[in-house]
Parts: C-alpha cells; sequence; structure tokens
C-alpha cells in the first residue's frame, strides 16, 4: 500500500534520526559540533520543501545526553531520576529548531514525555495527534531522547533510537526509518569491512556478534540501536542504518525505492520482507563478509 502522493517503494513518511556521533564528540571532548547541525539543517531544509509534511527528525542526545544518562542508570534510589533528561535533549531539540528555522523551516520541538506512556497493564499509548497536525501543516517535528511514565507510575529513559516507534501510526502510508550514523552499517569486521545488506527482524542473532558498546554509551550503540528498528520492523516500518554525510548535495534519495538509491550508499535494510535491490554488490551480504 502506498499513501497519497507516493510511488511504490516510496515512503508515506520519513522518520529521520540523526544520530549523535554525527553532531558530537562522545569519547573524547564530550563537546558538541553546532556547525555539524548547522550543515544538516541545510539538508533537512531542502528535504522538508521537497516533501512537505512527510519528514519527523529525531535527533541523537549525543555529548549532550549521553553523560546524564549514565548518572540515571546508576541512581537506583530515584524513580524520577530520568526527569533530568529533559534539559539536555531540550538544548539538542533547540540547538536544531533555531538553525532550521533560520533556513526557513517551521521546525517546532516537542516533548516525548506527552506523547508516550505506558498503561496500568503494561501497553503502551501514543498520543501522536499533534504530530500529525503540525504534518498537515508543513511543519517539521523535532523529537529527541526523553523518558515516559512507566505502567508503576515511575519515569524511564527513552532512547532517541526508540522514539521512531511512537511515530508509526500516524496513518500517512508506509513509514521508512532511516538511521543516520557514522558508519555504513552493520559492518561484518572491522572498519571499511562490507556491511550486512539485509536483517530479518526476528532473527538478529544472526548479526549479535557484529556489535559493539562502549563505557560512555548510555543506549547500548549499534546493539540498541538495532533492537529498537527491529521493535519498528515487526511493525511494518522499513528501516535502514545508513552513514550520514554533512557535505552531501542533498538527501531526496531517502525518498525514493531502495533499488533507486545512490550505489555509493551502503546500509543495512532491517525488514520483514528480504531486499529487492539488485543494485547491491553481492560483497554487501553477510556470506560474503571476510
Amino acid at each position: 500500500m502506498t499513501g497519497p502522493g507516493t510511488r511504490a517503494g516510496e515512503p508515506g513518511l520519513l522518520v529521520l534520526k540523526v544520530g549523535g556521533s554525527l553532531l558530537s564528540d562522545k569519547r573524547h571532548t564530550g563537546e558538541t559540533d553546532y556547525t555539524a547541525i548547522d550543515d544538516y539543517a541545510g539538508l533537512l531544509a531542502d528535504l522538508v520543501a521537497a516533501f512537505p509534511g512527510r519528514v519527523v527528525l529525531v535527533t541523537g542526545g549525543g555529548a549532550l545526553c549521553h553523560p546524564v544518562g549514565l548518572r540515571i542508570k546508576a541512581a537506583k534510589d530515584d524513580p524520577y531520576a530520568a526527569v533530568a533528561l529533559t534539559e539536555p535533549a531540550f538544548r539538542m531539540r533547540w540547538a536544531w529548531t533555531t538553525r532550521l528555522r533560520a533556513k526557513g523551516v517551521r521546525a517546532v520541538p516537542l516533548q516525548a514525555t506527552s506523547l508516550l506512556e505506558e498503561r496500568p497493564d503494561g501497553t503502551r499509548a501514543c498520543h501522536t495527534a499533534v504530530v500529525g497536525r503540525l504534518l498537515a501543516q508543513g511543519a517539521l517535528p523535532v523529537l529527541s531522547s526523553d523518558c515516559y511514565l512507566t505502567a508503576e507510575g515511575t519515569l524511564r529513559i527513552l532512547s532517541s533510537d526508540d522514539v521512531p516507534a511512537v511515530l508509526l501510526d500516524l496513518g500517512l502510508g508506509p513509514v521508512r526509518v532511516v538511521a543516520l550514523t557514522d558508519v555504513d552499517g552493520i559492518h561484518t569486521g572491522g572498519p571499511g569491512s562490507p556491511v550486512l545488506a539485509h536483517l530479518d527482524p526476528d532473527d538478529l542473532a544472526a548479526a549479535r556478534a557484529l556489535f559493539w558498546t562502549d563505557a560512555w554509551d548510555a543506549t547500548g550503540a549499534m546493539e540498541g540501536k538495532v533492537e529498537a528498528l527491529a521493535d519498528s520492523a515487526r511493525r511494518g516500518a522499513e528501516c535502514v542504518i545508513t552513514r550520514g554525510d554533512r557535505t552531501a548535495a542533498d538527501l531526496r534519495h531517502l525518498f525514493a525505492p531502495l533499488p533507486d538509491w545512490p550505489r555509493n550508499a551502503p546500509r543495512t535494510l532491517i525488514s520483514r520482507r528480504a531486499p529487492t535491490d539488485s543494485a547491491l554488490s553481492p560483497a554487501l551480504s553477510l556470506e560474503n563478509a571476510p
């Protein structure tokens, strides 16, 4: 099924997650690269102009949020410790919002705390009507990591990797979630090795040996990202991990059917359907990994 104004293989809604690794140095200096945010904001401005009302931005927290996340996890005696994430997460959303608005985008920062709750029976309720109304006006909702109310009445961290799942039921046609990060996808070996072309969300065991993490990362690094995207893929979203490039001419290919993506854009597709992208090199499959 395709949404209004879409062609086969094209999403009705693009949820674009720009990873914190592209926006800050989480490992060493702990500094946020606001010039990088400005560069990506320019790319987003072009994308929203080309596909108005069909893009939601989710920003990674980067160096602003990860240290706070680690302190929250260590505060085991405070059931509301996660509220501390509100301040750095908003700083990141506001950094994006001001730069997007300077480029003519009607960007609106939203707090996921008010969009998501866990009911007493453990199921989740997503209150996304305001997101849909903003999109209908051609605006760009800007979300990030946050906290949410649990079934027990406590607060829990909501990673930016988990935010796209909140947005899957907006009714705007097929949803594509693209995670831009500092690697080409799920690498099958060390840096520069081929990437895994396709991952079945019901069989993550095939890729677990390829995941890594670091002590500074509060969200499980690639494993946390893949777990979150697999959850969205099980609900029907087409999820892609690929490298972000702040110097790119544009990001319009993110709306194209996957076979039409540039040949020099390796990626990992997480979906229940097998990839039909004949443009992928055989070297990009796990079977051909070194």
